[in-house]
């Protein structure tokens, strides 16, 4: 490259040597230890930025997952709450018609309970004691709502699995409670009445066969009916209550055999007899030594021992009368008689109202007669029937007692 030319009056310069720059090794050192420590901190800067992202990115993944598990959780633990609710509405709205129910079913109840009574009483049973259902609510009182409670995250088990959501209980239950109560009583009731009704049909078929034994008909004793008649309400037509009628008709049959048979000659005319000497029907007469008919029975006695009615009555003849000698002659109503023979003495008078078992005479032998004895003779319709049908019904009847 050309020099310039110095100025004039001035002298030349020397030329300028050239500068040289030393670099140390340590200086090297330094700055390659800079540039890597850089090239470092730009790499993890690099690094970390691109990390932080994903990281970022996984943790919000995380947390809008449990957000949406947290969400539906609740929002099916609302949605069981609200069927809950729904559920105890519905149930509340049906309570008052349920009560309803109850009340007609507890007052079918006493009215059963009312009929079991009377037919306890007419079979001499003790009636049971009424019932207990305890009190129904009120019938017309609206119920109070049952209250749900607001939900928590301890009680919708957010916090601790497993955790039951409480049920509240309310009227239901007690409802419920009494409808078990009432089946109860009504079964109860059903078997009180299958054992009146089993009763009383024993004991008149007992009676039907006693007055079989006697050979009367029940029908010639049925009373007159008296007036009957009043509004019609009636009670239904269920199984109870056809067991019902089933029973007062039984029992009805019952009453009166036994009214029938307490009116019939059933004791034995002696007190202590020894046996019969005698049997009713054809037999050799003891004076025309021919047959004849032996219209009653005889009956072994000391003479002067007391004969006594067999049955209540009225005295219709107490006499002498021929072959029966002194004879009382009782008539214990709807045709029946008997007769008490061979008397030594009369102790009652025609029209006099004799009890069974009364004293209405002394044994003796009057008449024809070939020793003290009691011819005792059983009429019905004004013919002579064997008195060993009322001896025999007698001891069938007393036997069952």
């Amino acid at each position: 490259m050309p020099q310039p030319s110095p100025l004039p009056g001035t002298s030349p310069r020397p030329p300028a040597a050239p500068i040289v720059y030393v670099v140390r090794r340590r200086t090297v050192a330094a700055a390659g230890l800079a540039g890597l420590t850089l090239a470092l901190w730009a790499s993890a800067a690099s690094w970390a930025l691109v990390f932080r992202d994903e990281t970022l990115a996984r943790i919000t993944a995380r947390e809008r997952s449990l957000h949406y598990a947290y969400e539906e959780r609740v929002s099916a633990l609302r949605a069981r709450l609200d069927r809950v609710a729904t559920q105890k509405l519905l149930e509340q709205d049906g309570v008052e018609t349920r009560i309803a129910e109850l009340a007609s079913r507890q007052v079918a109840l006493e009215n059963r309970q009312a009929m079991l009574a009377g037919l306890a009483e007419q079979a001499g049973e003790t009636p049971d004691a009424p019932p207990v259902t305890g009190a129904l609510p009120a019938r017309g009182v609206p119920q109070k709502p049952v209250p749900v409670p607001l939900p928590n995250p301890e009680a919708l088990g957010l916090r601790t699995e497993g955790a039951p959501v409480p049920v509240p209980l309310g009227p239901v239950s007690r409802v419920a409670g009494l409808e078990t109560a009432l089946a109860g009583i009504a079964a109860q009731q059903s078997l009180t009445l299958d054992r009146i009704l089993q009763r009383s049909q024993v004991e008149a078929s007992r009676l039907r066969r006693v007055m079989a034994e006697v050979g009367l008909d029940p029908g010639r004793f049925a009373p007159a009916r008296g007036g009957l008649g009043g509004p019609l309400v009636p009670v239904g037509s269920g199984p109870f209550e056809t067991a019902v009628t089933l029973a007062q008709r039984s029992l009805g049959e019952r009453d009166q055999l036994r009214r029938i048979l307490k009116g019939l000659p059933l004791q034995r005319p002696l007190a202590f007899d020894g046996g019969l000497s005698s049997h009713y029907g054809y037999r050799v007469d003891p004076f025309t030594r021919g047959l004849a008919l032996h219209t009653g029975i005889d009956l072994r006695a000391e003479s002067g021992a007391p004969a006594q009615a067999a049955g209540a009555g009225t005295v219709t003849a107490a006499e002498y009368s021929g072959g029966y000698g002194n004879m009382v002659e009782i008539d214990h109503g709807h045709g029946i008689v008997t007769r008490y023979a061979h008397l030594s003495a009369i102790g009652v008078a025609p029209g006099q109202s004799v009890a069974a078992g009364q004293v209405v005479g002394r044994v003796g032998s009057t008449g024809r007669s070939t020793a003290p004895h009691l011819h005792y003779e059983t009429r019905i319709d004004g013919e002579p029937v064997d008195p060993q049908r009322f001896l025999r019904a007698s001891a069938r009847l007393f036997a069952a007692r």
